[in-house]
């Protein structure tokens, strides 16, 4: 099993990621423990990273998929870094958290995190919704925790919700 719990900053990758795969008794990597400092280094000071920049970090991110069982949390936010993590591993299936920009930029604001809340509108402009023809599913993270949870182990487990 392999899944990337995806989004922008704040829409809530790694904590319900974390909480995915607790669920479905999976490893949890935070895809920001991947990161090369560079780009730690160029995100504090609110600087924008480049495709070259992710690069590195992408293929760090399909290689942490290669464990039996893993969930990653990584932005994802367009579909060629998308297909790339896919080219290097295969039967990746991406969950999409769906987060109002309103609401993002609150929580961002709130927490002690290299990704300011003033690069929310750059990730915004990224991001590439997850499209149908794509292995995954795209969430709303709109409820409680367990709620979120649920709809995703049933989704990626093919399970329906009663």
């Amino acid at each position: 099993m392999r899944i990337v719990v995806m989004g922008p900053s704040g829409s809530g990758k790694s904590l319900v990621g974390a909480a995915v795969a607790a669920a479905l008794r999976a490893e949890f990597i935070d895809g920001d423990d991947l990161h090369p400092r560079a780009n730690i280094a160029k995100m504090s000071a609110g600087v924008a990273l480049t495709d070259a920049d992710r690069a590195p970090w992408l293929d760090a991110v399909a290689h942490a998929l290669h464990r039996p069982s893993a969930v990653v949390a990584c932005s994802a936010l367009r579909r060629t870094y998308r297909d790339r993590i896919r080219s290097l591993a295969p039967g990746t299936v991406f969950v999409e958290l769906v987060v109002t920009p309103t609401q993002l930029r609150k929580r961002v604001s709130r927490r002690d995190h290299f990704m300011p809340a003033s690069l929310i509108d750059s990730q915004l402009d990224t991001l590439e919704p997850l499209a149908s023809d794509e292995a995954g599913f795209r969430v709303a993270n709109d409820a409680d925790l367990p709620s979120v949870v649920a709809r995703i182990t049933a989704l990626v487990t093919g399970q329906s919700l009663r």
